[in-house]
């Protein structure tokens, strides 16, 4: 399924303004702002509904927003790496896709690529394919 083009802004959007300081800060802010507030409310069980009914919210919100621009840019970077694959001459071009290999089969294949860096590293050498 493809991601309509306002919600990828959205959610790119979104993700980069949670990530920012300033976001946590104001969230951190909340937080105090509410425990302050805790002992003019007698602690009631509204004010514990209040922070836990808004952290459980905006959590499930992020979390698909997040995973949504989290997807874009695995598959952007899956799209630059296999370009480097394919542009290089000495590159094995069966590794295009491995990504869509199974876990088994992708196990394999780094365990060729861990005994070539140890024959490299015992060598004191770069790398040979």
């Amino acid at each position: 399924m493809k991601d309509s083009p306002w919600f990828a802004r959205f959610a790119t959007r979104i993700s980069h303004l949670a990530g920012h300081p300033i976001t946590f800060g104001a969230a951190a802010g909340l937080i105090v702002l509410w425990a302050a507030i805790g002992p003019f409310a007698g602690f009631s069980d509204a004010w514990q509904l209040t922070v836990n009914t808004a952290t459980t919210i905006v959590t499930f919100l992020m979390v698909f927003l997040i995973q949504s621009t989290q997807n874009r840019d695995t598959a952007a970077l899956q799209i630059k790496i296999d370009e480097l694959i394919r542009a290089t001459r000495t590159a094995r071009n069966s590794l295009l896709d491995l990504e869509d290999h199974s876990e088994e089969e992708i196990r394999q294949i780094r365990e060729e690529y861990e005994k070539l860096a140890s024959k490299a590293r015992s060598r004191g050498n770069r790398m040979e394919t």
